[in-house]
């Protein structure tokens, strides 16, 4: 009787085979019914199975390549799996009580999508940093409250990563070290503000910090220098004022600011195009950059620099020696707001100022 089960099930799925084996033959039939059968070997798919816990698996889990254990009611997973998991490139475990992730995770070399979005968690164990060839991480809709402090030291590979609906004040340091990042996904977090070297992104294309409401009040001067960047949305905040530099994202095609009490530039350039945006913004940095390179004069008459109760040093002689002394008659000060002239100029520029004075002959 076991034999003629068997048979059956071997007919059974010969028939099956001829019928997605392209109308060829038994030979086709049977190629294409081998390689479904060996990729159905690579993925296991226990999805949407009401788990509670994982089952005792007999399975060889190391020619696993995709393990997709997602919308179940897992609590936990154990160690020993994951250990056991090493050709995994995808894993899937979105949508169950997960409140940790076991620390055998590091042991996963070739895993380049993990998704652990609609989870428990409130941190990622430290080990993740290991899994240098990860691509794409997604721990959206979770309860967290920091990530790992050097994750961007190792995770140089990261293409994508989504970490928005968490409790996150912060976003580590070491963001500004994955530099083969494209979409960076933070929004309906906590954020106070964005990590320092962001302008190290360089291809960095989709930046979404929307919905940090009232905790992000201001932008890193580098997000202008993020020269990839397409989408930006930085909606729902308690932003005041862009930085100038944002007038030099000459590729951003998409961007959104509504929700913020913008008073530079104000909210109806913003709304009228990016084009306007922009020009707004590089018009105040140049304003900005010719401001300063003009004011070194009034600063130093602001100060008193030059008053007649400054003295600039020279050489002259006290009592019939040489020694260093004060000479106040080649400088005056510039009262009543007047203009200075070219030659008095002259006059101030560092060879002037701090060489010797010539002993004059005339009295």
């Amino acid at each position: 009787m076991r034999d003629m089960g068997e048979k059956r099930r071997h007919g059974h799925g010969h028939g099956h085979g001829h019928l997605v084996g392209f109308g060829a033959g038994g030979v086709v039939g049977h190629a294409a019914e081998h390689e479904e059968k060996r990729m159905e070997q690579k993925k296991l798919d226990m999805s949407s199975m009401s788990m509670d816990t994982l089952p005792h698996l007999t399975t060889p889990l190391g020619n696993i390549t995709t393990l997709d254990l997602s919308n179940n009611n897992l609590q936990s997973i154990p160690e020993s799996i994951i250990a056991r998991l090493l050709n995994v490139v995808v894993l899937d475990v979105r949508s169950n009580q997960l409140k940790s992730l076991p620390n055998s995770i590091g042991c996963l070399s070739k895993l380049k999508v993990l998704n652990v979005s609609g989870n428990l968690l409130q941190e990622l164990p430290a080990t993740i940093e290991e899994c240098r060839a990860l691509e794409e991480l997604n721990a959206n809709f979770n309860q967290l409250t920091r990530l790992p402090d050097t994750l961007g030291f190792e995770l140089h590979g990261l293409r994508r990563l989504s970490v928005n609906s968490n409790k996150l004040a912060y976003l580590p340091s070491s963001t500004s070290h994955m530099t083969a990042l494209r979409s960076l996904d933070a929004r309906l977090n906590c954020l106070r503000a964005l990590p320092d070297g962001l302008e190290n992104l360089g291809g960095l294309e989709a930046l979404n910090v929307s919905q940090n409401f009232q905790y992000l009040r201001e932008l890193p001067y580098g997000i202008g220098l993020l020269v990839s960047l397409r989408e930006l949305d930085v909606s729902y905040n308690s932003i005041a004022a862009l930085p100038d530099s944002m007038g030099c994202l000459t590729k951003l095609a998409r961007f959104s600011a509504a929700g913020n009490p913008l008073v530079c530039p104000p909210m109806d350039v913003v709304e009228q195009s990016l084009d306007a945006m922009r020009a707004y913004l590089s018009a105040r940095m140049n304003g900005t950059a010719k401001a300063k390179k003009k004011s070194w004069v009034p600063k130093l008459v602001k100060y008193s620099t030059f008053s007649a109760g400054m003295m600039t040093p020279g050489r002259t002689k006290v009592h019939g020696n040489n020694t260093d002394g004060l000479h106040m008659s080649d400088y005056r000060s510039l009262d009543g707001g007047g203009v200075a002239s070219s030659a008095f100029l002259s006059m101030l520029s560092p060879r002037r100022l701090f060489s010797p004075r010539r002993n004059s002959t005339k009295h």
